[in-house]
């Protein structure tokens, strides 16, 4: 992903003296001498990759620790929680999104405990990965201290911290999508068998981890197409050994697919459908939300470096042809999902930008027209060195907050709740626990926290949990759970409860206590079914 520095690509920070900026000496020397040594860390080639990997390492960290404090007072959210309920059915597909995302827990579980850490740490680990493939592909297009300059930034966006947290289909994107968008530049670039083979592999399980994906295939796609330079890459093998590879890898979920009715398509289709007029305005909101996501960064550099109108118009449309295809690789994606909601009649969510911000730092940063102030800089870096300390600070306070508020869904009682239907079904047998039975996100929100790691049921909607049949309830049994206040979550559990063999009922009131505060308690039913002898 590294690549030769092109120093036309990118200018060095300008020196500008604290007397030009007008800030008081004594704190201009606090401030600086600690992002002085960091710069010299990471733009020392020498020491920097492992310098960068070591910070890397202990931003992950951090925001791993605010995570699990700021989130103490509820559970996991429910969709981190059907994750872990495909991971213990794998195939090549599951009824909602391709599979990739339910491997990666399958695997990270399998070393890790389930604890509410571990996942956090998970969801971090991968944001991340994504902002160092950044800092690999931007070596190509900035110096030293720009490179560190977009490294910062890109920590100043919330989609590789507060939103990563929640690991989903959406999380996973992030590292994908960046390793796609860098092989694909560097395909292009070299044409060379082996990183477009890579880039194939890429492309393919982006394609795994989200559907949506196909927004960045056909983006790098048409920025092939607009590229001064296509005639010579078409001319290659790059992109022909891009596509064979990629296709084969997913020949398999393909054929899953077939055979099951392309499931997951509909789910996608009906969960988002529109009319026109609401495709258009979802379309426009989705490149405002993505834009209000990378607006501090951008508000940054705009107050820092007041780039002239030339330089405005070579950030937007450069003239080098590296840059070009960087900036069409970045604009397209964000761009398409307007075209596909007006095309498709679905409505977009901006927060599915989540993976599009790769190449932000090299849009905004790498034209040789835009200069940095070097104490602007350095007062920008330390801003994102200071926001995870003072997140993890507040992350006590934000778990109070959270909890005085009160959370959705019941995801305050998903571990409490788990307990008692251990203890219901301890009541019924000394047999493990293989399947449990509710509806939609109780049922995901609790499946993380039962030992005997069971398969679920989803008792409303059974064709999303395909692999749970009466045969398989009659053999093994099943605890099934509702609020009892409600009433077609009861409906449903008292039909299956009518055709099985009842071991335990149990009405219990759950109330979550923290720092020194209950939340308001709900009643929740249990059934336990017995299992074949």
């Amino acid at each position: 992903m590294a690549g030769s520095r092109d120093t036309q690509c990118g200018s060095r920070l300008s020196m500008a003296s604290s007397s030009s900026i007008g800030v008081n000496a004594a704190r201009d020397r606090l401030l600086d001498r600690p992002v002085k040594r960091l710069l010299a860390a990471l733009a020392d080639p020498a020491r920097r990759e492992r310098n960068v990997v070591a910070m890397l390492a202990a931003y992950c960290g951090l925001w791993t620790l605010y995570g699990t404090i700021a989130k103490g007072s509820q559970d996991v959210h429910f969709d981190m929680g059907e994750m872990i309920a495909w991971s213990r059915e794998i195939a090549w597909g599951t009824p909602k999104h391709p599979p990739l995302g339910a491997w990666l827990v399958r695997a990270w579980f399998s070393v890790f405990p389930l604890a509410d850490w571990a996942y956090y740490l998970l969801a971090m680990a991968l944001a991340t990965l994504a902002l160092w493939i950044a800092w690999r592909v931007s070596a190509r297009y900035l110096d030293g201290e720009k490179r560190v300059l977009g490294l910062a930034l890109l920590t100043l966006v919330p989609f590789f911290n507060f939103h990563a947290l929640k690991f989903n289909a959406n999380t996973i994107m992030i590292p994908l999508w960046a390793a796609t968008t860098a092989l694909f530049l560097r395909s292009y670039e070299t044409r060379r068998a082996g990183v477009a083979a890579l880039a194939g592999l890429a492309a393919a399980a982006a394609m795994l981890g989200k559907y949506w994906s196909v927004i960045l295939l056909l983006g790098l796609g048409l920025a092939a197409l607009a590229d001064p330079r296509r005639a010579a890459y078409f001319r290659s093998p790059a992109p022909w050994v891009t596509i064979a590879v990629g296709a084969a890898a997913l020949v398999p979920h393909a054929a899953w697919l077939a055979a099951h009715d392309f499931t997951p398509f509909a789910y996608a289709m009906e969960s988002h459908p529109g009319t026109m007029g609401e495709s258009i305005r979802s379309g426009l909101a989705y490149m405002a939300g993505a834009a209000g996501y990378m607006a501090l960064p951008v508000g940054l550099v705009m107050m820092a470096a007041r780039p002239s109108g030339a330089a405005i118009r070579d950030i937007v449309w450069p003239q080098a042809p590296e840059r070009r295809l960087a900036a069409l690789a970045f604009w397209l994606p964000l761009g398409l999902p307007l075209i596909f909601a007006v095309a498709t009649q679905a409505l977009v969510i901006s927060l599915w930008s989540i993976g599009s911000m790769t190449l932000l730092a090299v849009v905004l940063l790498s034209s040789p027209r835009l200069t940095v102030p070097a104490l602007a800089a350095r007062r920008i870096i330390a801003l994102a060195l200071a926001l995870p300390l003072i997140a993890l600070a507040a992350a006590p306070l934000v778990a109070i907050v959270i909890h005085r508020q009160g959370v959705p869904n019941y995801a305050s009682h998903y571990r409490l709740l788990a307990q008692e239907v251990e203890k219901a079904w301890r009541a019924t047998t000394d047999r493990p626990l293989r399947l449990v039975g509710s509806y939609n996100n109780l049922l995901y929100g609790t499946i993380f926290y039962f030992h005997d790691r069971p398969s679920t049921f989803e008792i409303i909607g059974p064709q999303v949990t395909p692999w749970t049949d009466a045969a398989r309830i009659a053999r093994d049994g099943i605890a099934v759970y509702c609020p009892a206040e409600d009433n077609d979550c009861v409906k449903a559990m008292n039909a299956l409860v009518e055709r099985g063999r009842v071991g335990t009922r149990a009405d219990v009131e759950i109330s979550r206590r923290f720092a020194g505060a209950a939340d308001p308690p709900v009643r929740y039913l249990i059934v336990t079914l017995l299992p074949r002898a």
